[in-house]
């Protein structure tokens, strides 16, 4: 009866998630306080139900109890136990229920952490949260069920998709969905406050140290899912442009845009109508997200699901969400931004420019990700948006952002005179072309992608660190955590943009059919072929191809490509071997077999300065859990009353 037991929890889980989203939002409007405490308990005991759901189903995967279909569909008695445990979000029933779960401990936490704010405030911000949830409750009790039954029960189940049987499946869709979800809690905050009527800058400060760990969290997931295509899928990149790719991607771009803006309305009172709309948009283009990986309109090796009924039930509630807050902006909304006023040269101005061009980005990568979508739904024929769109209008539009980075820290609020951070940064501006131009002297068929790639590095880290200085340097002035995630961030984007136009810029790669003893030669490294051994797994039989790479005689590594067969399902996957390291990796995929002497058909691939590249998303997340905890944003509020 656990099975049931687990949809039981579910239903209560919908029945406290109604209670949290309608009592509080009515008590918070009539005044009524003892209708505005409930907020609270409800989201406490709704996330309790959740987690009882989820560890039911988990324990039906544990114990591989196959009449239930979910299960039956998604794992069998041969996968191994961790796998198992990652099996429950790795189909489109149980991936459901772990964002339920995520943005159920998302609405416990804000509850828990939130104790200082006014009650009519945390009231409707729990209140929003709830309606989310429901939502999402509503969606898996009536198109998802993960604990419906099969009967009668079979004997042994089909298989996890064996992509999906990788460490990083256990990473990345928690992490995605943690970032993803989290993006609630801006969007609540930002309606309760045109609910309350005060759309000013408290709303703000309270907001940012979520808005920053959501975002921080969407970066790791986004790059543990780069870091997975990369080494799983066999091809050697590390982003496709792949529709899904661009539904966490967007999110991302309205995420940082957001992060700014929140800066300049809680420090100077403007840009309030900007950071509205932008906490909106944030959380649309994460359930948009959600409705391009579970409707079936699109394929993609990141979807989950192919049935058009559920994509009706997300876009409707896609459409209530915009559409809903859309209209409470139209009513509510500032009519005027009535903040500081600013001059043409000052850090506000710079955000702005800074937004538009994160704003733009993201509308570029909305619209060719949909183009294809609208044109053959309307008949227009099939359309194809690929890397050559996106890697140009992004370059276009990154540009002129990466080279005023620099210049936002060491400007002042309201008015600066523009020659003063010119005068800080030109020896460093002078330094990066200094150092594109060696570049272009001394690497080996450099053209403009090396050569912006140290020219950027250069600007972006000497630009981050002459503000360091200059902050350090001022008497009586503090380095706040804040200015501290801020410069780790930029670093981060300098150490991510070098890492990107290097490896494409000098990467290598040799597809041949090597025969036991062959040798490839690339980029200085000897890969010689030992030929196939057959081996088997826990779940599969592989045959492991074995390479020793040397250089200059010495030997480097000993990689072991795979060919797997899975014995369940008898499908057939790639596992790469990598040898990593800080300034290169070296990558080899087995092929098919060619011949009956041994020839197999041979991937190597050399890839310069490729781990820069979740490295620096490393260090911008950092930046965004740094900057979240500064002592400001743990101010007790000026007034307990709203």
């Amino acid at each position: 009866m656990l099975p049931e037991l687990g949809q039981f929890a579910l239903i209560l889980a919908l029945v406290l998630a109604l209670l949290q989203a309608l009592l509080p939002l009515l008590g918070a409007q009539r005044g009524i306080e003892a209708w505005m405490r409930l907020a609270r308990p409800a989201a406490y005991a709704q996330a309790l139900f959740v987690v009882v759901a989820f560890a039911i189903l988990m324990h039906a995967f544990v114990a591989h109890d196959f009449s239930v279909a979910y299960v039956a569909r998604n794992s069998n008695t041969l996968l191994p136990l961790p796998y198992c445990i990652a099996a429950v979000w790795g189909a489109h029933e149980g991936s459901l229920l772990l964002w339920i779960l995520i943005l159920a401990l998302w609405t416990a936490t804000v509850a828990r952490f939130s104790k200082a704010l006014p009650l009519p405030v945390i009231a409707r911000v729990l209140g929003v949260m709830g309606v989310v949830s429901c939502g999402f409750l509503l969606f898996t009790l009536f198109t998802s069920d993960p604990f419906a039954r099969l009967l009668p029960m079979p004997v042994e189940g089909a298989d996890l998709n064996p992509l999906l049987q990788d460490p990083g499946l256990a990473m990345h869709p928690p992490m995605l969905y943690s970032g993803y979800v989290g993006t609630t809690v801006a969007f609540a905050f930002a309606i309760a406050a045109m609910l309350d009527g005060r759309v000013d800058a408290r709303w703000v400060r309270w907001s940012r140290p979520w808005t920053n760990v959501a975002w921080a969290l969407l970066t790791c997931g986004i790059a543990l899912g780069s870091w997975w295509a990369y080494y799983v899928l066999g091809w050697g990149g590390w982003w496709f442009w792949d529709p899904v790719e661009n539904a966490s991607f967007m999110p991302w771009l309205a995420g940082t845009a957001l992060l700014h803006s929140q800066a300049v309305t809680e420090k100077r009172g403007s840009f309030r109508g900007w950071t509205l709309l932008l906490a909106i948009a944030a959380f649309s283009l994460s359930l948009l997200g959600t409705f391009l990986v579970r409707s079936g309109v699109i394929t993609s090796v990141h979807a989950f699901a192919a049935d058009p009924s559920r994509g009706v039930f997300i876009l409707a509630f896609l459409g209530l969400v915009i559409g809903g807050s859309l209209l409470l902006y139209a009513l509510r909304a500032p009519r005027d931004d009535d903040g500081a006023p600013f001059a043409l040269a000052s850090r506000e101005t710079l955000i702005l420019v800074n937004n538009l061009l994160l704003t733009c980005a993201c509308a570029m990568v909305l619209i060719g990700t949909l183009f294809p979508l609208l044109a053959d739904a309307l008949k227009l024929g099939r359309y194809s948006v690929g890397p050559p769109y996106f890697g140009t209008m992004f370059a276009l539009l990154m540009a002129p952002l990466l080279l005023l980075i620099p210049f936002g820290p060491l400007t002042r609020w309201q008015r600066e005179q523009a020659s003063t951070p010119i005068k800080l940064l030109a020896p460093w501006f002078a330094l990066a072309l200094a150092g594109g131009a060696l570049a272009f002297v001394t690497l080996p068929n450099a053209w403009w992608k090396p050569v912006a790639a140290i020219a950027i590095g250069l600007w972006l880290v000497a630009g981050t660190l002459r503000f360091v200085r200059r902050r350090l340097a001022m008497a009586g002035q503090r380095f706040t955590a804040e200015m501290l995630g801020m410069s780790l961030a930029h670093i981060g984007i300098a150490v991510f943009f070098f890492g990107v136009l290097m490896t494409e810029s000098l990467s290598v790669q040799k597809d041949v059919a090597a025969a036991p003893g062959h040798t490839v030669q690339a980029a200085g490294y000897d890969f010689r072929f030992d030929g196939v051994r057959r081996m088997r797994g826990p779940n599969f039989i592989a045959d492991q191809g074995t390479v020793l790479v040397s250089r200059e005689g010495a030997t480097v590594a000993r990689m072991h490509p795979q060919k797997r067969q899975y014995v369940a399902g008898g499908q057939t996957m790639t596992e790469t071997a990598i040898d990593p390291g800080l300034t290169r990796d070296l990558y080899v995929a087995l092929g098919e077999p060619l011949d009956a002497n041994g020839t197999w058909a041979l991937r190597v691939y050399v890839k310069p300065w490729v781990r820069c590249i979740w490295l620096g998303a490393l260090l911008m997340a950092l930046g965004g859990f740094t900057a979240a905890f500064d002592r400001r944003f743990r101010r007790k509020p000026e007034s307990a009353a709203s």
